[in-house]
């Protein structure tokens, strides 16, 4: 199945890439209005800011700089999926199935559920590692 052209697992590699800007957004959220003397975002040295958070606002950075690396590894594994003829009906499902493990990785990051945080992790990763041999 495809849309615009591209596969339901290409359209899955564009939502991984932006899941890491959503975790930005999160972290940075509700600091915009607030003055730089006050602890507000600081646009102009965002790391320190970033550096600075505790809380769900450092979870949400740390969940952004874990779904950037995720990301290389994922792409590779659609595109050699696609290339070696993988059957796209399950080769989408598992797409599908990991963007919602990363979605449930970052909630859980978010809530500080470690556990199950990194048993959502793991299963991400056993699904990218699925669509390898698929």
């Amino acid at each position: 199945m495809t849309y615009a052209g591209l596969t339901v697992a290409y359209w899955t590699v564009l939502v991984a890439a932006l899941l890491p800007f959503g975790c930005a957004g999160l972290a940075k959220g509700g600091a915009f209005g607030t003055p730089r003397s006050q602890g507000g975002f600081d646009n102009h040295d965002p790391r320190a800011w970033l550096a600075r958070q505790g809380g769900w606002r450092a979870r949400a950075n740390a969940a952004q700089a874990n779904s950037f690396e995720a990301l290389p590894f994922y792409i590779g594994a659609v595109i050699i999926a696609h290339q070696h003829g993988a059957f796209q009906t399950r080769l989408d499902l598992l797409c599908f199935l990991y963007i919602v493990l990363r979605l449930m990785y970052i909630l859980f990051y978010l809530a500080d559920m470690a556990s199950a945080r990194s048993a959502t992790w793991m299963l991400a990763l056993a699904v990218n590692i699925a669509l390898l041999f698929i």
